[in-house]
C-alpha cells in the first residue's frame, strides 16, 4: 500500500520535468514512466543533480 499523496496539483508533472532536465544534464537517457532499468549509480546522479540545483536555487533566493 503506498501512501503517497499528491498535495500539490500540478507537482507530479513539474518534477518529472526537473528530473527530465536533471538527467538530460548529468547524460543519463530517461523515459516517460517507469525507468527500472536505470543501475542504481544512474539514479544517484540523477537525484544528486536534483539535491544541488534544489539547494542552489533555495541559496540564491536568500541572497
Amino acid at each position: 500500500m503506498s501512501s503517497n499523496k499528491i498535495v500539490v496539483p500540478g507537482a507530479k508533472q513539474k518534477l518529472d520535468k526537473f528530473k527530465m532536465e536533471c538527467a538530460n544534464e548529468v547524460g543519463v537517457n530517461i523515459k516517460d514512466g517507469y525507468n527500472g532499468d536505470l543501475t542504481s549509480r544512474q539514479a544517484g546522479s540523477i537525484g544528486g543533480q536534483m539535491v544541488k540545483r534544489m539547494i542552489e536555487s533555495y541559496e540564491n533566493g536568500i541572497k
